[in-house]
């Protein structure tokens, strides 16, 4: 993990064009190689950012006397996050060692481990392969297969918002690679969905699943019946 405080310039060049003005912030690189930017505000997210797959190269800046360095970083669709840093305050590097991962307390554990138990819920004949089946991004909640064999990312919150969707879609293009398990679909599943994550979900191909958590601990085990 790399950490620079600077005062610095932002252009997003992509799909659409984004500039953020010089000002301090903070750029944060990950050992995945995602670059993100803070601000002193603004809660949890960042102002801008690039996830991986992507590669940062770091060129000086142009005309005689200039002394900023302009970070791009580029993704594989061509993407580019151009920052230009012109005054660094402090730079600094740690090495944080592999994460445990989120352990997950109270109801959306309770959500994770009664749906694992009762996959079936889902659809007829789905299975459970994994519980927290781990990707280089995190954990994924429940890794299925569904009655046709197709293979399901489930994630599952207790609210479902648009940060959770977010979450999956991240998963699926990771997992989407993997020759073993793609084609890989989505089911995002939560005690209540926000209108505007369901939106996002369903025009993501993912589906969407309001589970009934009373009904779930009301449910007999399977693996407890004798026939």
């Amino acid at each position: 993990m790399r950490i620079v405080i600077a005062r610095c310039t932002v252009n997003y060049v992509g799909r659409l064009r984004a500039y953020l003005p010089a000002a301090d912030r903070v750029i944060m690189v990950k050992g995945d190689g995602s670059v993100l930017i803070h601000s002193d505000g603004g809660s949890y997210k960042p102002l801008n950012w690039m996830s991986p797959p992507c590669t940062t190269r770091i060129e000086p800046g142009v005309g005689a006397g200039n002394t900023d360095s302009i970070w791009v970083v580029e993704n594989k669709a061509g993407e580019q996050l151009q920052i230009t840093v012109h005054e660094i305050y402090l730079d600094t590097e740690h090495d944080l060692g592999v994460d445990p991962g989120l352990q997950k307390d109270g109801v959306e554990a309770q959500l994770q481990a009664l749906l694992a138990t009762h996959v079936g819920v889902l659809g007829p004949d789905w299975t459970l392969i994994r519980r927290e089946y781990p990707t280089a991004i995190g954990p994924v909640d429940l890794l299925c297969r569904d009655g046709t064999g197709v293979t399901v990312a489930v994630e599952i919150k207790r609210r479902g918002d648009i940060d959770g969707v977010e979450q999956l879609t991240r998963y699926l293009a990771l997992l989407n690679r993997d020759p073993l398990l793609a084609p890989v679909h989505g089911v995002f599943a939560a005690q209540e969905i926000k209108p505007q994550a369901r939106t996002l979900a369903e025009d993501r191909g993912i589906r969407c699943v309001v589970l009934d958590y009373e009904g779930l601990l009301g449910t007999a085990d399977p693996s407890l019946r004798l026939f």
